[in-house]
């Protein structure tokens, strides 16, 4: 790095990717790839440093955009030779984990959430609620199977078949991933692929993260005790906000406001606040 002679202290640009994985709403930009590019883009642009570092803070989301995000970060790092520091806060589940096998190292809290490879979707059935409140759904299709999964109508198992289908190919692609880039140091653990998460230590001891520590001591005794943290846009700082929901009630309420926007960003911040609660914060 720049400074080892002493001249200019040696920096480490750091990104910040935290939140909810395409769950985004006015309100509330959830983490997607246009949402995190420019701010990569600048942090692999820097000249003379031979690592970026990426704090992860995510319980996951769509997969197609945690994959993207993954993607992204390799392709940078192998276009600009730098290696990848990936820093777990308190988790870093399901797509969240996703995007930090971006790293060439991974390096979390003894106390982060660690894993959660697996595929899940959650929904509701409204079928006894129509026929209480004398309401008739009436659902017109050009295809027989367009109207698959209609929370106002009973279950079909041919569809959930074809919904676990569809779940299975996505967990073959993700553990494929885990394969490819933690493959050397696995444990093949019988419960590595089946949706649990752990903790730090035993996260280590899977093979799921390399070591434990934090991003400002891991960069001190890598680089030096002058390395200078240069945060790529986002929040300025590094400490973690603690998830909520985060809506400003009073403004959506008040007269003239978006009220079906208010309400969209409600049921958005919702289903984020149910990811960040499945691992206890």
């Amino acid at each position: 790095m720049p400074g080892r002679l002493g001249r200019v202290p040696p920096r480490l640009p750091v990104v910040r990717l935290n939140g909810a994985i395409g769950l985004a709403s006015p309100l509330r930009p959830g983490l997607t790839l246009s949402g995190c590019a420019n701010n990569l883009e600048k942090a692999f642009r820097f000249d003379g440093v031979p690592a970026v570092a990426v704090i992860v803070n995510s319980p996951g989301g769509s997969p197609v955009q945690a994959r993207l995000i993954y993607q992204r970060i390799r392709q940078l790092a192998e276009e600009n030779e730098k290696q990848v520091l990936v820093f777990v806060e308190d988790v870093a589940a399901s797509g969240g984990y996703m995007i930090a096998l971006a790293g060439d190292e991974i390096i979390c809290d003894p106390s982060s959430i660690v894993g959660s490879i697996g595929v899940i979707s959650a929904g509701f059935g409204f079928v006894d609620l129509l026929e209480r409140i004398g309401v008739e759904r009436r659902v017109h299709t050009s295809g027989t199977r367009k109207g698959i999964l209609d929370p106002f109508q009973p279950e079909n198992p041919d569809d959930i078949t074809h919904l676990e289908t569809l779940q299975q190919e996505i967990h073959e692609v993700f553990i494929e991933m885990v394969r490819e880039r933690r493959g050397d140091v696995l444990n093949e653990d019988p419960d590595l692929f089946s949706g649990l998460f752990w903790v730090g230590e035993t996260a280590r001891s899977l093979g799921l993260v390399d070591d434990l520590g934090d991003l400002r001591s891991f960069a001190r005794a890598r680089y030096g005790e002058k390395v200078q943290l240069s945060l790529i846009g986002g929040e300025r700082s590094f400490f973690p906000r603690r998830p909520g929901i985060g809506v400003d009630l009073a403004a959506g309420l008040s007269e003239g406001a978006d009220r079906p926007g208010l309400a969209r960003d409600l049921v958005a911040a919702m289903e984020e606040r149910g990811l960040w609660a499945r691992y206890g914060l």
